[in-house]
């Protein structure tokens, strides 16, 4: 069974490279626009693995994380969570880092690193 990924990404450009890369390596893909449509799918859907964009519509990044982190259902307490930003200064850094995400990736998206790191979180089938 493949692996799920949630991306929480209002940039349809950027959606849309990462999902045709992933879907070629054999990821399910779900897609949220908005922050409080990827907390809903999130637990919706239990993905194995969240990609997240810090500057959305509707509510952070950072805070969707924190929401994340606080859930009431467990499986959403420890899934990995990549940050996917254009911020690439310290304090935004340790923000995320601080709110729960596991890694913080700056835009443009380098698709072989966000790969390996997919890899190193999820085990083979």
């Amino acid at each position: 069974m493949p692996h799920t990924v949630l991306y929480i990404e209002d940039n349809l450009d950027n959606m849309k490279i990462v999902k045709r890369t992933l879907e070629a390596y054999a990821y399910q893909f779900i897609w949220a626009g908005t922050g409080l449509l990827g907390l809903e799918l999130a637990a919706r859907h239990t993905p194995d693995i969240i990609l997240l964009d810090i500057n959305l519509p509707d509510i952070t990044g950072f805070e969707v994380a924190r929401r994340l982190r606080g859930s009431l259902i467990n499986a959403l307490l420890y899934v990995p969570i990549i940050a996917l930003t254009g911020y690439d200064y310290d304090d935004a850094i340790q923000k995320a880092l601080n709110v729960g995400c596991d890694v913080y990736m700056t835009k443009p998206i380098n698709l072989r690193q966000l790969l390996a790191h997919l890899e190193g979180f999820l085990s083979p089938d």
